[in-house]
């Protein structure tokens, strides 16, 4: 049982978790949604010449808002970045491949293991975009409802998750994916043993190169079929997919900068099972808003 003290440090952790979340991404919605509805033209004029040229501008304006359409960077693209880029810390924090930056940054190089992480993540961003988009062939009211319906579901298993994990499911987490990474080291100096001698610099080269592939499998692996990667592909279905796509990075890049710098004191603070329910509201609340925000 948890004694008054933990109690409230559990309390304010969750409070203050929920407040930054507020602060960092419902004021830029709310700005982002204000500016969707201030760029449709005012009334009609009265000349024909004139309304022609009104619709010619109004059409080359709603074109270029269009949530999945390429050029432009207007309200979509702000709204499919700051959505891309919630959904994604969201869904990092604490997860494996999170635990996988922050252990290996512990015995090797920062850099060298930031660089392999974010190869992967970068390509494997890319890539569900692009799966994403490919499904604009089809209607966008369906690939609308459709993504929200998926949100909705994400949302509740994620509530589940987090109502049903241990106060001190990140430690777990991160001994499981430590006690692995041992083994497949190990592994490796077995297979490297029978070599022959090498020069200092392609010791230094040899090495370098394996932590930076390590990094890059590792991540890549982990990344496959992970509630990140789907989301990817559910916002480039339903926004623009070079917002989705750039805010999918930064939020790759903030999360696994954040684990190669103090992944173990993150590890030990953070509370993995407050930052999955709060993940599960985040994700019900994209469900939620398609109740309000019509497709096109």
């Amino acid at each position: 049982m948890f004694g008054p003290s933990q109690v409230r440090s559990h309390s304010y952790s969750l409070l203050q978790f929920c407040a930054i979340v507020t602060v960092c991404f419902f004021p830029p919605y709310a700005y982002v949604f204000a500016e969707k509805e201030s760029v449709f033209p005012q009334e009609p004029q009265d000349t024909q010449d004139t309304a022609l040229g009104s619709l010619a501008v109004t059409s080359n304006e709603t074109d270029s808002m269009a949530p999945n359409t390429i050029g432009g960077l207007g309200a979509g693209f702000f709204h499919g970045f700051l959505a891309s880029l919630s959904v994604i810390i969201i869904s990092e924090l604490g997860d494996k491949t999170f635990f996988i930056a922050a252990i290996m940054a512990m015995k090797h190089s920062r850099l060298t293991v930031f660089s392999g992480a974010m190869l992967a993540l970068t390509f494997m961003t890319i890539l569900s975009a692009l799966l994403g988009y490919s499904t604009t062939v089809i209607p966008r009211v369906y690939t609308y409802y459709a993504s929200a319906a998926l949100f909705a579901l994400f949302g509740i298993k994620m509530l589940k998750e987090g109502i049903s994990m241990s106060s001190n499911e990140g430690q777990e987490e991160f001994e499981e994916v430590q006690s692995d990474l041992r083994k497949k080291e190990e592994e490796c100096i077995d297979l490297e043993g029978g070599g022959g001698p090498l020069r200092p610099s392609q010791k230094l080269l040899s090495f370098v190169s394996r932590i930076l592939l390590q990094a890059f499998t590792l991540t890549f692996l982990a990344e496959w079929g992970d509630r990140s990667q789907l989301a990817t592909i559910i916002l480039a279905a339903r926004d623009n997919v070079w917002g989705v796509t750039v805010g999918g990075v930064c939020g790759h890049a903030l999360c696994t900068a954040l684990a190669v710098i103090g992944g173990r004191i993150i590890a030990q603070r953070i509370s993995v099972k407050t930052v999955t329910i709060v993940g599960g509201f985040v994700f019900l609340g994209f469900a939620v808003s398609t109740l309000f925000i019509p497709p096109d």
